[in-house]
């Protein structure tokens, strides 16, 4: 069995969880409403304040979209009672990131300013050089924050870029003169 596909998914207070024909889950919650279809072969059933996940046999493939069922409905619960936030940092000399309405501005060293417009459910904070992209659903905020990320990059000579607060960036030791 699958450690994780195993595990019940306890519904706080406050949340709704309907499961529709063609396992389409609808959770809503104080943060928002999430809705998405789930691999068809898993059966998902709600008892009182949990949801459950079972598999139809032992294949593979099935193991494999058990354990996957069960955590994309739990995100989708901790989505729409807690939500979402990844933290980026611009760091480099001239690096600048503005905010204007939905449009996130980087000056990132090139001849142009890059602007990005936030999708919709996900929005962005600049304070100083910390970007904080927030929102309900885990993939969006996620992919968001990689956009904005790979536009410049973390370089391992002088850490210049963008990279998310928590990453450390391994640094390398530049060129040294001739003796």
């Amino acid at each position: 069995m699958s450690r994780i596909g195993r595990m019940p998914i306890a519904i706080p207070a406050g949340v709704t969880v309907d499961i529709a024909e063609n396992n389409k889950v609808t959770v809503n919650g104080p943060k928002g409403t999430l809705v998405r279809v789930l691999p068809a072969e898993m059966e998902i059933t709600q008892d009182g304040s949990e949801v459950l996940v079972k598999r139809p046999n032992d294949l593979k493939k099935m193991k494999s979209l058990h354990g996957l069922t069960r955590t994309l409905i739990n995100n989708m619960v901790v989505g729409v009672t807690q939500g979402y936030t990844k933290v980026l940092e611009v760091n480099g000399v001239g690096y600048r990131a503005q905010k204007s309405g939905n449009k996130l501005t980087l000056s990132l060293g090139y001849s142009h300013p890059v602007e990005m417009e936030d999708p919709e459910g996900v929005s962005t904070v600049v304070d100083g050089n910390k970007i904080t992209v927030s929102g309900i659903d885990k993939e969006k905020v996620g992919q968001y924050a990689a956009e904005i990320r790979e536009k410049r990059a973390p370089e391992p000579y002088k850490g210049k870029g963008i990279k998310y607060a928590d990453e450390v960036i391994r640094r390398k030791v530049g060129k040294t003169g001739k003796k």
